[in-house]
């Protein structure tokens, strides 16, 4: 059976959108994956909500295929975003389904390989720039405004927030209500700010009497929310969280002011340990900032903090997105003989 693609499924939820506009690639229905290891590790009952299995392998999908389809009803020739990598990618692929030019703004040499690609693969249009994020930000936002019949499809697009709310109805479908508690990653926060819109609404709807902690987390060396001021030059192993200025930042903290949860940091290390254990535990496999989640209930277990019950970890993105992490750490071993001792003597070295 084909995926209908959010806007389809929900249509109820979202903003009005015309038949002939709406441009999908079957976003959403995505996996809800129980960690049966991990969860003995955090003292609760953990599910992986796996956003790496969208369209273009990220979340972002669910809010640009809204984005894209209400830019495309108003008749706007292009689209500009900023970007650290998942967005432009998204950003690409809803442009050529909506027959709509992109154009993405990027801090040059900080665009992950696998993101990179499918920029120049949906025929989207890269300008790097000499900046960071919150820079190329600026000028997209700037861009749009002044000519006009550009669409900045970044999540401060109302538009993005709408879509990437439907992860929060699916979430509660699965599970029959909604979670405990849910962790996610916090970067430019759009995506802390959506769930939580989504879970008030669901529960507001009268489809459940309760709504989620929100635990959101930032990578150490992006953190400006935990720390509160702004990062002039954040730095983390997780690219798609780092951002030092986020554009949701009252969403976000609103979000874990009203949900009673919190917003805090983990270090690099305990990001790529927790990526690491989800791929050697669980057999998933999401990009380094998707795992902030994880290496953040694993750190509030540790201090006997741990979330409790049903608790949900979002993961934002395919490991696919950023192969450089895991190809600067392992090598392919060096080959041996084709032979049945040789394959089989490397066997039992393995096993040792």
């Amino acid at each position: 059976m084909a995926r209908q693609g959010v806007i389809r499924r929900y249509r109820g939820w979202l903003p009005e959108i015309p038949d002939d506009a709406i441009a999908t690639i079957g976003e959403g229905e995505t996996p809800l994956v129980e960690a049966l290891r991990i969860s003995d590790r955090v003292g609760a009952r953990l599910f992986l909500k796996f956003e790496g299995m969208n369209p273009t392998a990220s979340f972002k999908d669910r809010g640009m295929t809204v984005a894209m389809s209400r830019a495309a009803a108003t008749g706007s020739r292009a689209c500009v975003c900023a970007s650290t990598g998942n967005t432009a990618a998204s950003a690409a692929a809803y442009a050529a389904r909506a027959g709509i030019e992109c154009f993405v703004v990027v801090p040059a040499g900080k665009i992950a390989l696998g993101k990179a690609v499918q920029v120049l693969a949906h025929g989207a249009r890269i300008v790097q720039i000499e900046g960071n994020f919150d820079a190329a930000l600026k000028l997209s936002k700037r861009i749009a405004d002044e000519l006009g019949d550009v669409t900045l499809v970044n999540s401060v697009n109302p538009d993005r927030i709408e879509g990437q709310k439907t992860a929060a109805f699916e979430v509660a479908e699965a599970l029959g209500d909604p979670p405990d508690a849910l962790a996610l990653p916090v970067g430019n926060a759009g995506n802390i700010t959506s769930y939580w819109k989504g879970f008030c609404e669901w529960r507001g709807a009268g489809h459940a009497d309760s709504a989620p902690l929100m635990l959101g987390f930032q990578a150490e060396g992006a953190s400006p929310l935990v720390a509160g001021h702004d990062f002039e030059s954040p730095e983390t192993v997780a690219s798609a969280i780092r951002i030092g200025s986020p554009a949701s930042r009252e969403g976000a903290l609103s979000a874990a002011r009203e949900s009673g949860g919190l917003i805090e940091s983990v270090t690099d290390g305990e990001i790529l340990a927790a990526q690491e254990l989800l791929a050697k535990e669980e057999g998933v496999f999401c990009e380094p900032a998707s795992a902030a989640g994880i290496a953040g209930l694993i750190k509030l277990a540790g201090e006997g903090r741990g979330a409790e019950g049903t608790v949900v970890s979002v993961l934002t993105g395919h490991g696919l997105k950023d192969p450089d992490v895991i190809l600067g750490r392992v090598q392919l071993p060096d080959p041996v003989p084709a032979t049945f001792e040789a394959v089989a003597g490397r066997m039992e070295m393995s096993a040792r």
